[in-house]
């Protein structure tokens, strides 16, 4: 057996502590690359209007629900009010993506039909997140963040 000489232990720590810094480097270069940490451009302008922006929401007593159809790919949200009654949405826009990164973000098209919104969209299986805003004719914004779990 070779002698194990201060060259040797100064080699097997330079490799054992390069790899760990390597590593380092690489998960904080993914987390900052794929998530842009960003739910509003600027935060404290948002604050300013957070508290009345809520009561408006409230007031409408807006219900949101959703669901998705992993075989036929269509993503199914429905509106209704305090009564249980279809909501009325004057405009609607969804951002579906996954919750840790923005590459797979997309914008369904969404079209009305009966009670509710339908889109075609392929998700695959895993947690997703959806920012949903929509508008009722009297111009009151509904804003929602939901989850969804697609089985694979």
């Amino acid at each position: 057996m070779a002698e194990f000489t201060g060259r040797k232990m100064l080699a097997v720590c330079v490799a054992f502590f390069g790899v760990i810094i390597a590593v380092n480097l690489l998960l904080a270069y993914k987390a900052v690359s794929t998530f842009p940490g960003l739910e509003v451009k600027n935060g404290y302008v948002a604050s300013q209007t957070w508290d009345k922006d809520m009561a408006a929401q409230r007031a409408l007593g807006w219900t949101l629900a959703a669901d998705y159809d992993h075989q036929g790919g269509v993503l199914e949200l429905v509106f209704t009010d305090r009564a249980g009654q279809p909501a009325q949405v004057s405009d609607l826009s969804v951002l579906v993506g996954r919750p840790t990164e923005s590459r797979q973000d997309q914008t369904p098209a969404f079209v009305h039909e009966g009670s509710a919104f339908r889109a075609p969209v392929a998700l695959g299986p895993g947690k997703w997140m959806m920012m949903v805003e929509a508008t009722a004719p009297d111009g009151t914004r509904f804003r929602q963040r939901q989850d969804l779990f697609v089985k694979g």
